[in-house]
């Protein structure tokens, strides 16, 4: 597997995982947190940072492999 491919795949794992668990707490967030479709608002935030967080987890699983 190439690389880039690789990368693809961290990334995906992120996203998903990170969405996953932002759609799940969504009933628990604060109303502000929530996100709107077609605005930019700070449950776009707050689900990017879970994103963020997944991808933070999964590179240092992988540093310690």
């Amino acid at each position: 597997m190439t690389p880039a491919k690789k990368r693809f795949i961290h990334s995906l794992i992120a996203v998903l995982a990170g969405n996953a668990l932002y759609f799940a707490l969504v009933p628990y967030l604060p109303p502000r947190a929530y996100h709107e479709p077609n605005h930019i608002d700070w449950g776009l935030l707050v689900d990017f940072w879970f994103c963020l967080v997944f991808y933070g987890l999964l590179s240092f699983i992988k540093w310690f492999r």
